[in-house]
């Protein structure tokens, strides 16, 4: 019979979209099942497959280490051989990221989908959101029969199996690289909840590409449901939450906030929390009021012990932490625990927490897409599902079994181990103290920040923003309100130094101006100063003004080099380059460090102090892979707390690869076209190879690098 709680939380219009049976309803813990579980329900796809994501990824490895059966593993490929063999129509809709996870994501997705694959594979970027805000729904929907809904993208470092060990090496992406054990959750649903999955997914295609498609007619879905995945629970109505920021006429939808402040609000027991993130003033705020009450219920939350790279724990951590110092200072009567996954203590492994999930009191489940993140609160488009169970019904003993497998996994023991405990205790906080041992565990989280680095990171509106960013906040968050009525002048100055060389860079390169920039007449005039008594001193000097003047670097050299030959046009090079540099940087400390001392603000001082530490590697950086003209990361430069021995050093390291390529090429043209032959020409041709080789070495083993380092968590 199906199971109906006789007072039901959930209000459609509300806390949620829409309240609808599903006849099976499974939980996909962790990676291995979910990518399993999904691979065999788009196998069984008939008609339709739509697949919505913050990021999706060709060459996922669906399935990993187990006997072959013939049948592609790769994202890509399956949904090739879908499309090819069974007819089936692919949508996948990934949101149109911001560049700065650029690195992050594959190169040209949309090519490798649409044009590697079958006709039937559609592959669209979602943009359909507010400035700054993401597309960030983790669906796939099967025929309109099977949904699964929850925090892993079909995307590359999400694969994981339960044991979350520290040397499995099944665990790396499509590059090859490893990466640290990964934790979430997928639902997977049937029936009118899938069909209103499905419904969803459907209106975000056409709001992000314009198209209406129509629903899978009932005579052509096919029984996708995957015979992996055994279902937790039957005939159970489930509550479909979402997160749309008002955009493009529409109004915005704060069903998922609604819902956690709801159920946090009704909890006696205990509250069990899974998340990436703890930086929603909201639910901090409801959380804080629950433990400062006599009756409180016990609040467990697990994160990890540190969010994604560099840039989130300098960030969403530091916001974490002024979150958990408020929730300490509410906690009176000691009911509060916040854990992280340790794996191996010796090896200093813990698991990425990437789960977005709450229990409580074994009465309520919810599980989605959104983080405890003011973003996934307000700003974000979110999907989340959740249920409501009757006392002592089979739909309480699931969730209360779903616990217990989740802290099993965490704990290093067994299910039934966790239930016996439980049972006993009657206090999940006395429960899990009681079973944290080993170097396998749940750790104590020390989510406290260093003051300095407090100061430095700005409100969460700007970190972690509930509506698109507004440019006045932006800088009055940055510039103490102190510092800004007398900048404008010096900002002014600054702004008219870069803009003119800039103009100068770009006057060099495409309009009249460079003409006097001819190859022959800059060779002819060097070999004139060559003549001269004091040749190579001049020519360093003259070299070093025109490097200053923005005049194109890579010109310079080649006309040294065939005005002096390789060796002496290299010397030149670099000496004058160098040189160069070090008078745009001093224009830059004269110009621009008084601006930034006296009017950037003590915030923009201090963040330039801290990355001065790695002046040396950030200005080597530059000078291998440009972000800008030469003579504007030097002038840049010279105006931030980058050192002049930093500079210099990073500067001149930077330089020596890229101008003997440069110098090795412009010879060899020129041995080639004074005596052309197999060798001059096979010497250009090898040197051209090298270089391209070395180049995309160099690019592979800054990815690697990258990914050696990486906490998978591009995702928030």
């Amino acid at each position: 019979m199906p199971e109906t709680p006789h007072e039901t939380l959930f209000r459609a219009g509300d806390n949620c979209w829409r309240y609808e049976m599903t006849q099976q309803l499974a939980i996909a813990i962790d990676g291995e099942s979910y990518f399993r579980a999904v691979r065999e329900s788009i196998l069984a796809a008939r008609h339709r497959v739509m697949i919505l994501g913050w990021d999706i990824h060709s060459k996922l490895q669906l399935v990993r280490g187990e006997e072959d059966d013939g049948l592609p593993v790769e994202l890509g490929a399956l949904l090739d051989y879908v499309a090819s063999n069974q007819s089936v129509d692919v949508y996948l809709l990934s949101w149109d990221f911001a560049m700065i996870y650029l690195l992050e994501r594959e190169s040209f997705p949309s090519y490798t989908f649409e044009h590697k694959t079958h006709s039937r594979v559609r592959f669209e970027l979602d943009a359909a959101h507010p400035q700054g805000a993401s597309q960030h729904q983790k669906l796939v929907v099967v025929d309109d029969s099977v949904a699964f809904c929850g925090g892993i993208d079909l995307s590359q470092w999400r694969w994981d199996s339960s044991e979350h060990r520290p040397d499995d090496e099944r665990r790396v992406d499509p590059a090859g690289n490893a990466y640290q054990p990964f934790h979430d959750l997928q639902m997977a649903v049937d029936g009118d909840a899938a069909a209103a999955l499905a419904a969803l997914a459907r209106e975000r295609w056409r709001r992000a590409t314009g198209e209406e498609l129509a629903p899978v007619p009932t005579e052509k879905r096919g029984k996708p449901w995957p015979p992996s995945l055994t279902p937790a629970v039957r005939d159970v109505p489930v509550a479909i939450a979402r997160t749309e920021p008002a955009h493009d006429g529409r109004d915005g939808v704060q069903e998922v906030q609604q819902l956690y402040l709801d159920i946090i609000a009704a909890a006696t027991r205990y509250i069990y929390i899974e998340n990436q993130y703890l930086t929603a003033r909201s639910v901090a705020g409801a959380l804080a009021d629950r433990l400062r009450r006599d009756d409180a219920p016990e609040v467990v939350i697990v994160m990890p012990e540190k969010t994604g790279g560099w840039l989130e724990q300098q960030t969403m951590d530091v916001v974490r932490g002024r979150v958990v110092k408020q929730l300490v200072e509410a906690d009176t009567g000691h009911r509060l625990r916040l854990y992280y996954p340790q794996v191996s203590a010796s090896g200093g492994v813990s698991t990425m927490v990437h789960a977005k999930l709450m229990i409580a009191d074994d009465l309520w489940l919810v599980l989605g897409s959104a983080n405890l993140s003011n973003r996934s609160m307000a700003l974000d488009s979110e999907s989340n599902l959740a249920l409501q169970a009757q006392p002592e019904s089979d739909t309480a003993r699931a969730l209360r079994q779903l616990l217990a497998e989740l802290l099993a996994q965490h704990l290093a023991c067994e299910p039934a181990e966790v239930a016996r405990v439980l049972q006993r205790e009657r206090s999940l906080i006395d429960a899990i103290e009681e079973l944290r041992e080993g170097e396998h565990t749940l750790q104590l989280l020390d989510a406290e920040v260093d003051p300095t680095v407090d100061e430095l990171v700005p409100d969460s509106a700007l970190v972690d923003p509930e509506k698109p960013l507004d440019a006045e906040l932006f800088v009055s968050s940055f510039v103490p309100e102190d510092y800004r009525p007398h900048s404008a002048r010096r900002i002014v100055l600054a702004v008219i130094t870069l803009a003119a060389l800039l103009g100068l860079a770009a006057a060099w390169r495409w309009t009249p101006l460079g003409e006097m920039l001819d190859l022959n007449q800059l060779v002819e005039r060097a070999r004139e100063l060559n003549a001269q008594p004091a040749a190579p001193l001049l020519i360093m000097l003259l070299f070093g003004f025109a490097v200053a003047l923005a005049i194109p670097l890579t010109l310079l050299v080649v006309a040294a080099v065939l005005a002096f030959g390789a060796t002496s046009g290299f010397l030149y090079s670099i000496v004058g380059a160098e040189l160069g540099a070090l008078i745009s940087y001093g224009m830059g400390h004269m110009a621009g460090r008084d601006l930034l001392r006296r009017y950037a603000g003590r915030t923009l001082n201090a963040v330039s102090r801290r990355l001065s530490r790695r002046g040396v590697l950030a200005i080597f950086t530059l000078r291998i892979v440009p972000v800008a003209p030469y003579a504007v990361i030097n002038l840049v430069a010279g105006a931030s707390h980058i050192s002049l021995r930093d500079f210099a050093l990073g500067t001149l390291l930077g330089l020596v690869p890229g101008l003997a390529a440069i110098a090795l090429f412009a010879d060899g043209v020129v041995q080639a076209l004074r005596e052309p032959g197999q060798g001059s020409i096979t010497w250009v041709v090898g040197l051209l190879l090298i270089l391209g080789v070395a180049g995309f070495g160099l690019r592979k083993l800054l990815q690697r690098r990258q990914g050696a380092t990486k906490t998978p968590s591009g995702d928030r």
